[in-house]
C-alpha cells in the first residue's frame, strides 16, 4: 500500500467514525428543530438533511482551529436542515403576512412610545383581540426565526474563505453586520424575553422545560417567544 493510499484509508476511518459517533447529535437537533414547524414537516426528512450536514462537517473539520467537533457540526447540520425547509417554502403565505402585519404594528407602538410594545398594545395595534392576536404571533414565530438562524449560524470554514469572490465577500460583510444587529437587538429585549430567547437558543431547552425553569406554563413561554420574535422583526425590518 501506498502512502498516499494509507493515508485516504485513515482518513475515511476517521470520517466514518464521527459520522457515527455523532448520530445522536442528528436527531438531537432534528426534533429541538421540529418542535416550532408546522405538523407537516416530518422529523426524519430534517434527519436526513440533518446527515449531509454531518458528512460535511466530519470532511471539513480541523481539530488544530481549537473548535470542538460538536460545536462545529452541529452549526452544519442545523443550517442542513434550515436549507432544506427552504426549499420546501413550508410557511403558508398567510403566515408570511401576519409577520410582517406584527412587526410593522411592533414599530408603531415602540416609535410612538419610545418604550417596548407589550402584547396587548400590539394587539390594539392590530385592531384584534389579545387571544387573537397572540394565535397569529405565535404561527408566525415560527417562520421568521428560521430566516434568522439561518443568518446567525452561517459558517465560514477557514477551508472555503479562499473561495470567496467579491459579491460574497460582500454578503458575508452583511451577514457580519447582522449578526451584530441582532446581537444588539436580543440585549434590548424585556427581561422575561431575553431569559426565553437564551434558554430556547444558547440552552436549546424545549418550551415545557423553559417554563419550569421560569415557573410558568407551556402556553405563557409559547406566547412570550412569539412577542420576543415579533419584537426582533419589528427592529430588524431594515435587514430582514
Amino acid at each position: 500500500m501506498t502512502a498516499l493510499a494509507a493515508y485516504q484509508n485513515t482518513a475515511a476511518g476517521d470520517l466514518n467514525a464521527l459520522v457515527v459517533e455523532h448520530q445522536e447529535l442528528v436527531r438531537r437537533i432534528a426534533w429541538h428543530l421540529l418542535a416550532r414547524l408546522p405538523d407537516s414537516v416530518e422529523v426524519d426528512d430534517l434527519i436526513q438533511a440533518g446527515q449531509i450536514g454531518l458528512i460535511e462537517a466530519a470532511r471539513h473539520f480541523r481539530p488544530e482551529m481549537g473548535a470542538r467537533f460538536t460545536t462545529f457540526a452541529s452549526t452544519r447540520i442545523r443550517g442542513a436542515m434550515l436549507d432544506e425547509l427552504r426549499r420546501g417554502d413550508w410557511m403558508p403565505r398567510s403566515v408570511h403576512r401576519n409577520a410582517r402585519s406584527i412587526a410593522a404594528a411592533v414599530r408603531a407602538v415602540e416609535s410612538r412610545t419610545g418604550r417596548a410594545a407589550s402584547e396587548s398594545e400590539v394587539a390594539a395595534e392590530l385592531g384584534m383581540s389579545l387571544s387573537d392576536y397572540q394565535a397569529i404571533a405565535a404561527d408566525a414565530a415560527r417562520g421568521p426565526l428560521m430566516s434568522l438562524d439561518a443568518i446567525v449560524d452561517s459558517d465560514h470554514h477557514p477551508d472555503d474563505i479562499a473561495d470567496i469572490d467579491g459579491g460574497d465577500s460582500l454578503d458575508a460583510v452583511s451577514s457580519s453586520g447582522f449578526r451584530r444587529a441582532l446581537a444588539e437587538a436580543i440585549d434590548g429585549l424585556p427581561e422575561r424575553e431575553r431569559q426565553v430567547m437564551g434558554l430556547y437558543y444558547d440552552e436549546s431547552l424545549n418550551l415545557r422545560e423553559i417554563g419550569s425553569v421560569l415557573g410558568v406554563t407551556e402556553s405563557r413561554v409559547c406566547q412570550i417567544h412569539a412577542q420576543a420574535v415579533a419584537r426582533l422583526r419589528g427592529r430588524l425590518a431594515s435587514w430582514l
